[in-house]
């Protein structure tokens, strides 16, 4: 099962249900409202992957409507709804995993994890700014800067 089913079939089992539409709008990707979740029709698997989980992050941790990011509280639920889906995508576990494998750089990370580029790029950045530059998980440190480093400790 790919993550893309996987994640369709969390929704289902919540009783949340997605659709695939034609946006009219090219920024559009995905929506949630009223436990009905609305995605673009036509972008990888990886990609609809990537905006079901942030999607499903609004059904879980979103309350009211945030469309318009203006307020503080809006920004700051679209944050929670973000995190949520990078720890369901990626997460700290995640990345030892794919350091673990040998991935040596972004792409091989973002390839192992099965998300896009874009969204390691902005998980990774996301927990810089919860952690700082580095993290320590078991008997790993996970560097976020100047580049994303793992190191085991002994």
């Amino acid at each position: 099962m790919t993550d893309k089913e996987y994640l369709e079939q969390e929704a289902c089992d919540e009783g949340v249900s997605v659709d695939y539409v034609n946006f009219r709008s090219d920024r559009l990707l995905g929506l949630y409202i009223d436990g009905s979740i609305a995605i673009k029709n036509g972008m990888t698997s990886v990609k609809t992957a990537d905006i079901l989980a942030e999607e499903l992050g609004h059904y879980h941790t979103t309350v009211g409507n945030i469309l318009n990011q203006n307020s503080a509280n809006a920004q700051k639920q679209e944050r929670v709804a973000r995190l949520w889906a990078y720890n369901k995508r990626i997460g700290l576990s995640g990345i030892i995993e794919a350091y673990k494998h040998q991935c040596q750089s972004r792409y091989e990370v973002a390839e192992f994890l099965e998300v896009s580029e874009d969204t390691l790029t902005d998980a990774l950045e996301c927990y810089r700014q919860i952690y700082g530059t580095s993290v320590r998980v078991n008997n790993y440190i996970i560097q976020f800067e100047p580049y994303l480093g793992i190191a085991e400790l002994f």
